[in-house]
């Protein structure tokens, strides 16, 4: 699950463990732990950070699935989410992301005018 949850975290902040931001101490996990939920927009990935800024949910499925890999590269292996609990959880994340997806969607096609 460790290795899970760093993928995770390298995923959606753009930045891996092995950078030399990361060195005395200083870690991705505890970097991205210490930044939720208020500083997300800091620690995501800059390609990201432009659908996230717009919209409220989509910052909110980003901190949960960051939170998700904090959890999961916890130091001591009995603190780590379980695989199936990872699941399930990204899997409701899906569900909200694509939900706000559709709404925008809907939305934006509302003030299109077809003559």
């Amino acid at each position: 699950m460790y290795s899970y949850g760093i993928l995770l975290l390298e995923m959606f902040t753009g930045r891996r463990p092995t950078d030399s931001e990361f060195q005395d101490g200083h870690t991705l996990h505890n970097f991205v732990k210490t930044s939720l939920p208020e500083r997300v927009i800091e620690v995501i990935d800059q390609h990201l950070l432009l659908e996230v800024a717009e919209s409220y949910k989509m910052r909110e499925c980003i901190t949960a699935i960051l939170e998700i890999g904090v959890i999961c590269s916890m130091e001591l292996p009995k603190d780590r989410m379980e695989i199936h609990d990872a699941a399930n959880k990204l899997c409701s994340i899906k569900n909200l992301f694509l939900r706000e997806a559709d709404y925008r969607a809907d939305t934006l096609n509302e003030g299109t005018s077809y003559i």
